[in-house]
């Protein structure tokens, strides 16, 4: 815990991610009575499905909706039925008058949920997960069931140990959970994972970002972790157990009232395979989660509201051994902790104007010890890192222009402490220092200014913003970056066209920054000079098509182009875990991407998606802690390479089956297989240090490693239910054929990975 304890500060717009908003409904009779019941609020677009309950009065709010087409039901006996549809395009809040008539005559409704499959606005690439894909998520391993989610949609890719890497981008990955960025790398090897029953929706976003986003925009991830409470008692609890002694449980319960709510999560998880080793027989692969979390909204009235959000999440585990440090008796342990505070307050000024303050309060440290048996190296780290964050927007709608306007601020401080102890010399260059040690402080102070608008001018939606960003670390940089997103559509043909342009201006990973900007790496290699870090910028373009086919099929194509300098990779300190940050000089990264889902077909649902990836990179690199044979060479070295997450191509598929009660699902994955860099050891050399199985997953000839493929099956049942209760039941078998895969081989970016074998997982879910 920090010693200057949590800040409490407000927040904004109910912890909703950019793009949301809110619709009041009210439904009465032909006299003007309120009629109390429920209203369906549905759209297939954003994966929403809500059951509201009207008050006395008549009225029911829908909060955090994401933007786009909703359609909305209301049947009561005696009454004529209702349906619309409504689009949502704004931040405030809008009213929705619902009349029902009194049956006379059989009155045929016409719109359909078919009807809110193609958002007819969307001007930016993102897919969204709802509840129902959450629920009904595999068993993943502890700390990876959000990276899991995200790997299933086009343009990202799954490296060892949880990492994702949005269109070959590395660590530029940004969350927005609860409407607050975490720009720091939440894998699974680095950050404490968040509650799957505390994830309520997701958004995943690859292009065409609003102005109010920035520092890290390889991808954004919006997470949305509130909900909207219904009135008394209710909660879930999940359990969960299977291959490799793993088991989880997790847990929330929330009361709601008529102006507040009250909900409390935890999760705990331990498993024997929580890292991708580097050889096939697991050794030393120990790891164990915890994490749990408190949420309280209260609305001071109909233009008021005030939240609070606390978390706290931590992780232990072993680093996996490679042969030789398992024969020597080797053992590292590292851990990871979070806390963190959220408040929030937003005021409606006038049906036109909308006001909001957000910040947060958290401290992230974690650490590596290794006993005196370990090989090539003891190493030993104690970093940490607190942020003070502050936001305050302010939101117009004027005729078809939805205006936003705002600033922020991050007031934090990062401190680092690494050593090393060389136990065995061969595999280092002869002048590495046999002992180092380093301990650091500095200040970090990051600020940014934005202005966007999204105005429709019949078939064309336009997002054009501009965002200034300041950024002070081991650097003193800052950057304008415009933006721009056009969506063109023609609704009889169920056809939207799209482009966009992103100016990213994106800082380095702070996580062992200091140490890989300073001088005092200099003593590793005295032959070159060592530069700090230097933040990113790039040139993201992107043109797609969205195509309603079949009333029930929904494809998306997209082709995009980034140009990037200074790129963000990393360093792996041999087989640590520890990565240092690095920037290579330019990259010039391309690809295509095309999805096609079906979100509901009589009992069928599924989608299939292909991805072509091709990025270059230039040498020579900045930052990192070379420490191997020849590594520094990096340092001066004018070569090319294929970045490290170039997989040219990648399939993925799903289909599910329901019958009453039923589900059941087939999972395909394929991937071409990523480069590596080049190794002076031979293919008999490598059979002998990892393995003949590892071996054979290794081109030497091409320099990338054989493809992988994986085939997944899962099937589930509602055991019970009655009213809000249920409790099911679902079993799944991961990597069915048992396949052997190689996620990275050999790389000094990435080091040696191997996928999991089979595995089987139970879950059993009640709902109160």
């Amino acid at each position: 815990m920090p010693h200057w304890g949590f800040v409490l500060l407000f927040l904004v717009s109910q912890f909703s991610q950019s793009n949301t908003g809110e619709l009041r409904l009210t439904v009465t009779d032909p006299g003007g009575l309120p009629l109390p019941g429920s209203v369906q609020l549905s759209s297939e677009s954003t994966q929403i499905e809500q059951t509201l309950q009207t008050d006395p009065q008549g009225r029911a709010s829908a909060r955090r909706l994401p933007f786009g087409r909703y359609r909305i039901s209301v049947s009561r006996a005696g009454f004529t039925p209702f349906a619309a549809l409504v689009d949502v395009r704004s931040a405030l809040p809008m009213d929705c008058p619902v009349v029902l008539t009194i049956v006379s005559v059989q009155t045929q409704v016409t719109v359909s949920a078919a009807d809110t499959l193609l958002d007819f606005r969307q001007a930016a690439t993102s897919h969204r997960i709802g509840a129902d894909a959450l629920e009904h998520r595999t068993s993943a391993m502890p700390g990876r069931s959000l990276p899991d989610l995200v790997n299933t949609q086009p343009g990202w890719l799954l490296e060892a140990n949880g990492i994702l890497h949005p269109r070959g981008s590395e660590y530029q990955t940004q969350y927005v959970v609860d409407g607050l960025p975490l720009t720091d790398n939440r894998s699974p090897a680095f950050a404490p994972e968040l509650g799957s029953e505390d994830v309520r929706a997701m958004n995943i976003l690859t292009g065409g970002y609003p102005a109010e986003y920035g520092r890290k925009l390889g991808g954004v991830i919006e997470v949305v972790t509130t909900a909207q409470t219904p009135r008394g008692f209710g909660g879930a609890v999940s359990v969960s157990g299977g291959s490799f002694d793993t088991a989880n449980v997790d847990g929330l319960a929330e009361y709601g009232w008529e102006r507040s709510s009250l909900s409390l999560a935890g999760s705990a998880a331990v498993t024997d395979r929580y890292l991708d080793p580097p050889v096939e027989e697991n050794f030393t692969n120990r790891g164990s989660t915890a994490s749990g979390s408190v949420h309280l909204a209260h609305d001071l009235g109909n233009s008021d509201r005030l939240a609070m959000i606390l978390r706290r999440g931590q992780t232990h585990f072993l680093v996996p051994n490679e042969r030789v440090q398992q024969a020597a008796g080797q053992r590292q342990d590292r851990d990871s902790a979070e806390t963190a505070a959220q408040f929030s307050y937003q005021r409606i000024f006038s049906p036109k104007l909308l006001g909001d303050v957000r910040a947060m309060a958290r401290d992230l440290s974690a650490a590596l010890w290794s006993n005196a048996a370990s090989t090539p190296i003891v190493a030993e780290q104690d970093r940490g890192f607190r942020e003070l964050y502050a936001k305050a927007t302010v939101s117009a709608s004027l005729g078809g222009h939805e205006l936003k306007a705002g600033a922020d601020l991050s007031a934090g401080s990062v401190r680092e402490m690494f050593g090393y102890r060389i136990t065995d010399r061969a595999p280092f260059d002869p002048g590495t220092p046999m002992v180092f040690a380093f301990a650091d402080r500095r200040r970090d102070r990051e600020s940014a200014f934005f202005v966007q608008d999204q105005a429709r001018y019949g078939p064309w939606t336009l997002l054009a913003g501009l965002r200034w960003d300041r950024y002070r670390l081991v650097v003193d940089d800052s950057a304008v970056s415009p933006r721009l997103a056009a969506a063109w559509s023609w609704p009889s043909a169920g056809l939207v066209v799209r482009g966009s342009f992103d100016r990213a201006f994106q800082t380095p990973a702070f996580e062992n920054l200091l140490l890989a900007s300073s001088p005092a790496a200099q003593a590793l290699n005295e032959s070159v000079v060592r530069l700090p870090v230097p933040a990113s910028r790039g040139n993201f373009y992107e043109a797609g098509v969205s195509k309603l086919l079949f009333h029930r099929l929904r494809l998306d194509a997209s082709g995009f182009s980034r140009r990037m300098r200074d790129v963000a990779d990393d360093d792996l300190l041999l087989n640590t875990g520890v990565s240092f940050p690095i920037s290579f000089t330019r990259a010039d990264i391309r690809g295509v991407e095309v999805k096609a889902e079906v979100p509901s077909w009589r009992s069928v649902s599924g989608s299939f998606s292909y991805a072509y990836l091709r990025g270059v990179g230039d040498l020579p690199i900045t930052g990192g802690l070379l420490l191997g044979d020849a590594s520094a060479a990096l340092l001066t070295s004018r070569d090319r390479f294929p970045v490290t997450q170039d997989q040219r191509h990648t399939v993925r598929g799903r289909v599910s089956y329901a019958r009453g009660p039923a589900w059941g699902a087939v999972a395909i994955g394929y991937g071409s297989g990523l480069p590596f860099e080049d190794v002076s050891v031979g293919e008999a050399e490598v059979a002998e240090e990892f393995g003949p199985r590892i071996a054979d997953r290794v081109n030497f000839e091409t320099g990338r490693v054989r493809p992988n493929m994986s085939l997944d099956v899962s099937a589930g049942t509602v055991l019970a239910r009655k009213g809000r209760q249920m409790l099911r039941l679902q079993a799944e078998v991961r990597n069915v054929t048992g396949r052997i895969d190689v996620i990275n081989f050999a790389g000094l970016f990435s080091g040696t990975a191997v996928a999991a074998p089979r595995s089987v997982a139970v879950r059993v879910r009640a709902a109160f």
